[in-house]
């Protein structure tokens, strides 16, 4: 039976990062925000639980609080951060206001050696964590310890090992503490005893029998988009359901360049999967006529999906189910925008449910799975690395990279901008060393002067990034040798544009798109 670690949401933008090192350390583990937890804790069942950071304060009146049945169940549990904080008051400590407040890199000084440090941190070494609070714990409950100290933090790490409680104020899931996945990998091992038997090649093997429990002899339309996830859950139900899947590719004129012949060729021609292309490219661009807003684009562009979806489901014959590629980042950010702590950065067009109308239930054989866990996935299922590895794709195509009016004009445009900066990308051999990359159309006009002539065209914005998990992201460090040649090929074959700019902004946690 596969364990289960439950990690308890607060509303830190990082959280996501926790279970990202938790899975890394081959154990399986969910999010769930701090006030749904007792509905459903009994079924999950947790071998230990892990308290996330937040903004909140716990001086402050009706702030999050870490729910009584976090402790009823006599498993380990580990606070980070506001998780400390919110432990440490529920069990008789004391919270203040810091005199100084750490935001970023600082140093803990490992004073007692404990269970959570074994192997990675000796006492009297000091080690860079990373910070970021405006209180701080100033007595510590009955039972603990303290077994690390900062400068501006006097408890950054206790420890009660009889309970197999633990409290550390700094973020050992982010990647400015380098040895935090060391020791969140010591609690799910060492103080939890979780034997670490969460492997893609067992998550397979038992999607694969839930699939065809769930579907039984019953027909699944799948919108294949050609992209990571769509591909994967394709290939997936193939393998489970064989020719009960249809899959079907919209084109909605919003694809890159070549995007639907890519698709075609791979799938249909490869693979033998039953594949039905809709040419929608004119009924998606009506929609979005007029239409400026990023938010107003994608809930359009969800919409349009399914309606085309429907018709195509009636026209084979109908279909009882509708297979989707939501991720489970997507459901994080849905359950927290529908009452969980976090602020929803960005809505998704795969979460929500379909429209009453349609006779359809959904299958999301990924909603379990980080980006990168679906490649591994991918690998398992045998697709080609160009395919699984390939940079994401959202959904909504080129109409979020066009800030502002869509137009067929502008949508040529930018493909052929993304067309070469892509191109030069592969030329260079830089692909794969970057998570994502793309060309975005501004909605600024400048003059420029081509030869002997005044031009007023677009400003086309490049950006690239590198991630592990697409939730954080720096930009990629090209040299000036390579972006003059992408601007130069850009300016002289692309009409429409006279200026080329690179987008070197770092992202926190959230979306590394522009929109």
């Amino acid at each position: 039976m596969t364990e289960h670690v439950l990690i308890v949401e607060f509303g830190s933008q990082v959280t996501q990062l926790i279970a990202r090192r938790v899975r890394e350390a081959g154990v399986y583990c969910e999010i769930v925000p701090f006030n749904k937890i007792d509905g459903m804790i009994d079924d999950f069942d947790p071998k230990a639980i892990i308290l996330s950071g937040g903004p909140a304060s716990v001086l402050d009146i009706d702030t999050p609080r870490v729910p009584a049945c976090v402790f009823d169940r006599g498993v380990p549990v580990l606070g980070i951060c506001y998780g400390q904080q919110t432990m440490a008051d529920h069990l008789g400590g004391t919270i203040e206001n810091a005199d100084h407040r750490e935001f970023g890199r600082a140093f803990l000084d490992i004073t007692e050696d404990c269970d959570l440090f074994d192997g990675i941190w000796s006492k009297g070494e000091r080690h860079q964590v990373w910070m970021s609070h405006g209180d701080t714990v100033t007595a510590i409950p009955e039972g603990f310890r303290v077994v690390g100290v900062s400068d501006n933090a006097p408890f950054a790490a206790i420890a009660d090992e009889e309970r197999r409680y633990y409290g550390v104020q700094f973020h050992p899931e982010v990647v400015h503490t380098p040895d935090g996945a060391k020791l969140l990998s010591n609690f799910v091992h060492k103080i939890a005893g979780c034997s670490g038997d969460w492997t893609m090649a067992a998550f397979l093997e038992n999607e694969i029998a839930a699939l065809r429990k769930q579907v039984g002899d019953k027909r699944v339309i799948c919108g294949l988009s050609g992209g990571v996830d769509s591909s994967v859950v394709a290939a997936l139900l193939h393998e489970a359901i064989g020719e009960q899947l249809v899959c079907v590719l919209v084109d909605t004129g919003l694809l890159r360049h070549g995007e639907a012949d890519q698709v075609i060729e791979h799938f249909r021609d490869h693979y033998n999967v039953p594949l039905r292309v809709a040419d929608a490219g004119e009924l998606f661009l009506s929609k979005l006529d007029g239409v400026t807003d990023p938010e107003q684009k994608r809930k359009i562009i969800g919409g349009t999906f399914i309606d085309v979806f429907e018709e195509e489901a009636n026209a084979v014959g109908g279909a009882d189910f509708l297979a989707q590629g939501t991720l489970y980042p997507d459901v994080i950010e849905s359950v927290s925008f529908h009452g969980g702590p976090s602020a929803t950065i960005k809505s998704h067009h795969n979460v929500g449910g379909l429209p009453e109308r349609m006779d359809m239930d959904l299958v999301e054989p990924l909603r379990e799975l980080f980006k990168d866990e679906v490649r591994d996935l991918g690998r398992e299922l045998g697709l080609p690395e160009n395919l699984v590895g390939r940079h994401p794709f959202p959904g909504p195509g080129l109409a979020i990279r066009i800030p502002g009016e869509i137009t067929g004009e502008k949508i040529d445009i930018l493909r052929q901008a993304d067309r070469i900066y892509l191109e030069e990308i592969r030329n260079s051999g830089l692909y794969d060393a970057i998570w994502q990359a793309f060309a975005v159309l501004l909605p600024v006009r400048t003059v420029g002067v081509m030869g002997d002539e005044r031009t007023y065209d677009y400003v086309c914005a490049l950006r690239a990034v590198t991630s592990t998990d697409g939730m954080t992201a720096d930009y990629y460090p090209f040299d000036h040798e390579f972006l003059g040649r992408v601007s130069n090929r850009i300016i002289n074959e692309v009409r429409g544009i006279n200026r080329v700019v690179y987008d070197v902004t770092s992202k926190p946690p959230g979306t590394i798109e522009w929109e």
